[in-house]
Parts: structure tokens; C-alpha cells; sequence
């Protein structure tokens, strides 16, 4: 069983946060001990990615080194850059003769107009937040206003990084770790409830269940007004053993966790990116049935950690900033 209920249950997968009270932003990184098979999901209608393409199972690299989740926007696909640094210097990457190329695929989130002073000079920080990010990242990993979550914010709540963990029947262990910045809502309407409420475990975000009913407001559309102002980047992680395109079908499953966790999702006002890698430890007992219990579970995963990322976010400290989910309902 899990102990951390972190996607760093999965051996061989640490993680590691960067960024900037004062800038209100920041860099996550997911760092893989050994290079692994993984894919991507891209569902939102504003995305913006980096290496994303040679996920696709028709490309020729199977082997990645580590996955960046930013914040900065456009500006934040430069930690990317830190983390190959760091990995370079370690020796890692994809072997073309003498030369090493290490593989970091990345995804960034808008949240330039959450607070903070931007105002960073020529060129963005974020390069530096890889590097440093990955040069601390381990198995223990903080939640809610860090890293890729720092600035992150939804429609009425502060947003967050959160991370969950459980196994399928055969043993197969997967784990999520997401920043949470949707333009939608994660709870039900202005409620302490959240959309994911029926796949908690152990009041892992407060144990407050399903509202006792579903109000017409409740269930209206509720969404940030500017466009290109959210998106909700995720990565699942797994030890099975999946090709890579097993890894894209779990990442397209996956998706289903944001479909779960938040209200609306994939909307044109979103980047909604899920990652899914594999680091191949355990074999699948059938690439049908058991394929489908990953999936399933990798779904129920996400949309825990969605709701963790919100639970665990603490407001930021500018005039405006939105309040926490601890704020508003524990006092």
C-alpha cells in the first residue's frame, strides 16, 4: 500500500517545487531516476507545451527524462532549459554518438494576473526554477500553494498543486500530482463540497462529502471572464510496464479525473494537459482488463488530487487575491 499517498509512492519518481512569494509564481518538476516511457493528453482549447510532439507513439524517443509543470505562461516554458541543465550535469539524456540530450517534456499555465510583481527585468526567472527545482526534488513533496500552484487560482478559490496515490487489484501502483489553476470550479457551486467528493479517501480534503442537494446555481457556469487566464496540467505516474501507446490510452483516461474534479473543464479558456509515464516495474496481467482497472483508478487519482490541491492552497498575500478553501470554510 501507499505511504505518503504522494505520486512519489511510485520508486524511481521524485518531485521538486521552485518559485517566488514576492512574484506570486513557480516551476514543479517530476523527476524520473531512470529515463521512462510516457505520452500526453492534451484537452484544453489553450494550450502551451514543449516536446510534447515526440510523445506521440509514433515518434522515435521512448525514453524521458523528467516533466515540467510551470507556472509564468508562455514565459514559463524556459524551465524546461533548467531542468536539462541539471540533467546534463548528471549525465542523463538520449544518446546521439558522443552527445547526451536529456528529454523534458513541459506544459505551463497562465497566472500572470494572480498578484505579485512580474516585473522580472529582461528575462524570466523560470530557467532558474527548473534547475533548482530539480536539483531538490526527493520523495517528500509539500501541497497546495507551491511550485506549478503557487500562482494558480480557480473561478472562486485559490488554486494549488495536489498529489494522491492508489493501487489496482493486481498491485499496480499509480500516482497524480496536478496544478490546479481551472477556469471552472472545483467545488459544488460556492459550497465546502467538492465535485470529487465520492472518490476521497480518509478526509484527505476534509471529508465533507456530497451537498445535500444540486442547485440550479450550483450546477450554472461559472468560469473566469479572461481568456487564456487558467488551465489544470497533470501528470500520472505508474511501475507498470506499458508501450507507449498504452501510455497515451492512460493519459486520455486519466483526463477523465478533470472531467470529475472540476467544473467546467476543457474549456476554450483552458490548457488542460495530462502526462502519463510509466517506469515499468510490474507487468500487466492483460493489455485489456487490467489496462482498464489502470485507467479507472489513474481517473479516480487525478480527481483527488485536484480536490487536494485546492484543499491544502493557502491565499496569496496581495490585495485581491482570491480566499483559500481553508479560509472560507474552517475558520
Amino acid at each position: 500500500m501507499t505511504t505518503r499517498n504522494l505520486i512519489t509512492d511510485i520508486p524511481g519518481v521524485r518531485v521538486g517545487h521552485a518559485g517566488n512569494a514576492k512574484l506570486g509564481s513557480g516551476t514543479t518538476v517530476v523527476l524520473f531516476d531512470t529515463a521512462v516511457v510516457a505520452s500526453v493528453d492534451v484537452r484544453g482549447g489553450g494550450p502551451g507545451t514543449r516536446e510534447t510532439a515526440l510523445l506521440d507513439p509514433a515518434q522515435t524517443v521512448d525514453g524521458i527524462d523528467a516533466i515540467v509543470l510551470s507556472g509564468g505562461s508562455a514565459f514559463g516554458l524556459d524551465a524546461a532549459s533548467g531542468v536539462q541543465a541539471y540533467l546534463r550535469e548528471q549525465g542523463r539524456g538520449f544518446q546521439v554518438g558522443s552527445a547526451r540530450v536529456p528529454i523534458v517534456p513541459g506544459a505551463i499555465l497562465f497566472d500572470l494576473l494572480s498578484g505579485g510583481d512580474k516585473a522580472w527585468g529582461r528575462y524570466p526567472p523560470y530557467r532558474e526554477f527548473g534547475y533548482e527545482a530539480a536539483k531538490s526534488a526527493g520523495a517528500d513533496c509539500a501541497l497546495g500553494s507551491v511550485g506549478a500552484g503557487l500562482g494558480a487560482t480557480t473561478v472562486n478559490l485559490k488554486g494549488g498543486l495536489g498529489s494522491a496515490c492508489a493501487q489496482t487489484r493486481d498491485g499496480l501502483t499509480v500516482g497524480a500530482i496536478v496544478a490546479v489553476n481551472a477556469a471552472g470550479s472545483v467545488t459544488v457551486g460556492d459550497s465546502e463540497h467538492f465535485w470529487a467528493a465520492p472518490f476521497e479517501l480518509n478526509k484527505e480534503f476534509g471529508g465533507r462529502g456530497w451537498p445535500p442537494a444540486f442547485s440550479a446555481d450550483a450546477l450554472a457556469l461559472r468560469s473566469k471572464g479572461l481568456p487564456a487566464q487558467s488551465t489544470t496540467l497533470a501528470v500520472v505516474a505508474t511501475d507498470a510496464k506499458l508501450t507507449k501507446a498504452q501510455a497515451n490510452r492512460l493519459a486520455v483516461i486519466a483526463q477523465t479525473g478533470l472531467a470529475r474534479s472540476i467544473y467546467p473543464v476543457h474549456t476554450p479558456l483552458d490548457g488542460d494537459v495530462v502526462f502519463a509515464a510509466s517506469t515499468g516495474q510490474k507487468p500487466l496481467a492483460d493489455p485489456v482488463y487490467a489496462m482498464s482497472e489502470l485507467g479507472m483508478v489513474a481517473a479516480n487519482v487525478l480527481a483527488r488530487a485536484v480536490a487536494r490541491g485546492v484543499y491544502e492552497a493557502t491565499a496569496l498575500p496581495f490585495a485581491g487575491s482570491l480566499p483559500s478553501w481553508k479560509d472560507k470554510f474552517k475558520g
